[in-house]
């Protein structure tokens, strides 16, 4: 194997960053200036420190992976949920900025196989306009489900003028991954593949291409536990537990919910015979649905893998 360089495992915050590489015994925290940046990365180089762990961290990590990057650090982001599981595993319940960054250099340290990847940008470009579409959908969906009508006529007239403003933005988002993605040979190749799909109309496609990369680059297995759609056994002894999702990328599994309810439901006759076979057999519509999702994403990444398009024939076997 070969030798694995420093760590730092790094918690990320708005406006600072605590820092610790426990090779070293060594913490700090640093500001989200210019010159915090700048003390961070003497402090890295002083360390010889090759390797950083972070956190996904909403977004706040984007600025300072790209900072570490540059400097000739690689970057690992993980799971929070990971991390915080191992800690318990470790019985670390104690928790503040430096503790959690102690615990991400550990779990850096820990597994070592952990890889990074190299930054793409235009991808990232497009994952945030599908991130922001996203958000103001959601505040969209807010507003329309917060009993508009109970409220005044001037409250209601307020609501119904930042839905509109919404939807026209919305719109404009939708049309800026749209041309993002024509403009990229390779996001338009995945797209044709995607959209070839009975059901996954722009939006879908655009999450897909956006916020799943490793689509068609991973077994079937890991293509299900990144979207979140992967069974898990709750077995313990005697007792067979049910089984249940777990984790995954749960924004893109919140894209794909309603393409994928009209396509079991109405629009592709493959998912659609599968839908109702599980119906047929007892499970909750909710069960049916995920697994419909589970199959769709398998199917996906069979297509990207070898570079096909939907073929009924072949995926009603699958």
């Amino acid at each position: 194997m070969a030798q694995i360089t420093t760590i730092v495992g790094l918690d990320i915050a708005k406006d600072k960053i605590d820092a610790c590489i426990r090779s070293a015994l060594a913490k700090r925290t640093f500001t989200n200036t210019t010159e915090g940046h700048r003390e961070l990365l003497h402090w890295l180089s002083e360390h010889a420190v090759g390797r950083a762990v972070m956190e996904a961290s909403g977004g706040y990590e984007q600025c300072w992976a790209e900072l570490l990057e540059r400097a000739g650090v690689e970057v690992v982001i993980v799971d929070p949920r990971r991390v915080r599981h191992f800690a318990k595993s470790a019985g670390r319940l104690a928790k503040n900025d430096l503790i959690d960054a102690e615990m991400i250099a550990w779990f850096g340290q820990t597994f070592v196989n952990l890889a990074g990847k190299p930054r793409d940008e235009e991808r990232q470009a497009l994952e945030k306009v599908v991130k922001a579409r996203l958000s103001l959908n959601g505040m969209k969906e807010r507003i329309d489900n917060g009993g508009e009508r109970e409220q005044p006529a001037e409250v209601r007239e307020a609501y119904r003028a930042v839905v509109k403003a919404l939807a026209t933005q919305i719109v404009k988002l939708e049309a800026t991954a749209a041309g993002k993605i024509e403009h990229s040979a390779e996001f338009a190749k995945r797209a044709d593949i995607i959209r070839s799909v009975p059901g996954l109309g722009p939006v879908a496609t655009s999450g897909l291409v956006a916020l799943m990369p490793e689509l068609g680059h991973v077994d079937n297995q890991a293509a299900a536990a990144l979207l979140g759609v992967a069974p898990y056994d709750d077995d313990s002894g005697d007792r067979r537990g049910q089984r249940h999702i777990l984790g995954g990328r749960h924004k893109l599994r919140k894209l794909l919910y309603m393409p994928i309810l009209g396509a079991a439901t109405q629009h592709n006759p493959v998912l659609m015979a599968y839908y109702e076979r599980l119906l047929d057999r007892g499970k909750l519509k909710k069960v049916a649905l995920v697994a419909c999702m589970h199959k769709l994403i398998i199917i996906l990444n069979a297509m990207l893998k070898r570079g096909e398009k939907w073929d009924p024939a072949k995926y009603a076997r699958a």
